[in-house]
C-alpha cells in the first residue's frame, strides 16, 4: 500500500493533469449535451482526487477538519466546473455526491475489516 506522502504527491500530480486537460478541452466539452455531462464528470475526478490530497496532507500533519475538507475540495471542483459550463456545475456536484456516498462505504468496509483482524487477535 502506498504511503501517505507518495499517494499526496501522485494525487496532487493527477489533480493537475486533469484540471490542465479540462482546461484544454473546455471548448470541446461545452459543445455538446453529452460533452457536458463528462465535464462535470471530469470535474468530479477532480474533487476526488483534491479530497485524496487533502487528507493524505491532513493525516501526516496531524490535523483533522472532518467534512472541512470535503466542503473545499467540492468547492474547487465546483469552480473549475464553472469555467467549462454551467450545467458542469450540477452534473459534477452530483457525481461527486455519488463519489462520496462509494468512498464512505469503501472506508466503512476497510475499517470494519481491519477492526475484524485486531479483535480476533
Amino acid at each position: 500500500m502506498a504511503g501517505s506522502g507518495s499517494s499526496m504527491l501522485y494525487s496532487f500530480l493527477l489533480f493537475i493533469v486533469i484540471l490542465s486537460l479540462q482546461e484544454m478541452y473546455r471548448g470541446k466539452l461545452a459543445s455538446s449535451e453529452l460533452f457536458t455531462i463528462l465535464g462535470g464528470f471530469v470535474s468530479s475526478l477532480l474533487f476526488l482526487v483534491l479530497l485524496t490530497f487533502i487528507g493524505n496532507f491532513q493525516e501526516t500533519s496531524g490535523v483533522r477538519t472532518g467534512w472541512g475538507a470535503v466542503i473545499v475540495a467540492e468547492a474547487v471542483a465546483l469552480i473549475a466546473a464553472s469555467t467549462v459550463h454551467r450545467v458542469c456545475i450540477t452534473t459534477c456536484f452530483l457525481f461527486s455526491a455519488g463519489l462520496l456516498y462509494e468512498l464512505n462505504k469503501l472506508s466503512g468496509a476497510t475499517l470494519s475489516k481491519s477492526e475484524s483482524r485486531v479483535k480476533r487477535h
